[in-house]
């Protein structure tokens, strides 16, 4: 057991080692695999124009003008939003616009009757809290010279509601298969996502999970080995995208932290 602890402490003190070495690009990557789902999805609606909005038309007989301002929206909202997160311009509006936008999608493709899309979904939603989180401002207490209580922030519950929502996108690459590789990867994976819920040991965890999340991704979302008449390269990339974009929130909590409501800021108070 000391063995063990000691060589968790290691690799933790590594990982706090590298972590500023890297804080020329890190957060730049971090907001571009963030952002990667939306951005591929704008681009779709720009160069799929017509089959976005006969598809629309067609599931929802709503006529071809609702269906193109659907697509419209989708296509500014998405690229839009992108820019102003990658910008730093106006992250709150640009996290709104494309809150609104996984919402409308959740809604305009009945995503809410499947449940491991609206996971994915939530995933989503919890990768831009966390994007929120980093671009809100300390606010000062109300009283001079008394310091506000971290715990009360909204910032932390915010950083704690992006954790457990990034972690659904963990539930969804979990298989019920027999194999002892297969129940290895299930205890593990587990493992690390409570790990990163509750806030403990938490920029390790979040860094073993980004490189687990990106072997499954290159492994099982490998889009561009499919020819392009096959629909299963749409599907392909639309998982690998949105597994990309949840890879970027878990590098928000690499680069940033757990936030004031986990057990790591806890630890310090004992």
């Amino acid at each position: 057991m000391g063995n063990y602890e000691e060589f968790v402490n290691k690799a933790e003190r590594i990982v706090d080692q590298v972590i500023p070495i890297t804080k020329n690009y890190l957060p730049t990557l971090a907001r571009l695999c963030l952002i990667s789902t939306f951005l591929e999805d704008g681009l779709r609606m720009w160069f799929q124009w017509s089959e976005q909005r006969d598809y629309m038309d067609v599931s929802w007989q709503c006529g071809k003008f609702l269906a193109a301002l659907f697509v419209l929206i989708n296509l500014i909202g998405q690229l839009g939003g992108c820019v102003m997160v990658l910008g730093r311009i106006q992250v709150p509006a640009a996290c709104g616009i494309l809150f609104f936008i996984v919402v409308l999608q959740t809604v305009a493709y009945s995503i809410l009757w499947d449940f491991q899309f609206l996971l994915r979904n939530l995933a989503l939603i919890g990768a831009l809290l966390l994007v929120l989180a980093e671009s809100r401002e300390e606010k000062r207490s109300l009283f001079a010279g008394v310091p506000s209580l971290g715990d009360n922030k909204p910032k932390n519950y915010m950083q704690l509601t992006g954790r457990i929502l990034l972690v659904f996108m963990f539930v969804t690459l979990l298989r019920l298969e027999l194999s002892f590789m297969q129940i290895l990867q299930n205890i593990i994976g587990s493992a690390l996502m409570i790990l990163v819920t509750v806030g403990y040991k938490t920029k390790l965890s979040a860094i073993i999970l980004v490189l687990w999340l990106s072997a499954l991704n290159l492994y099982f979302n490998a889009w561009w080995t499919i020819p392009n008449y096959k629909p299963m390269r749409d599907f392909l990339k639309y998982d690998f995208f949105q597994t990309l974009s949840v890879i970027g929130g878990l590098l928000m909590i690499v680069l940033h932290g757990p936030g004031g409501v986990s057990m790591d800021e806890k630890k310090k108070e004992w």
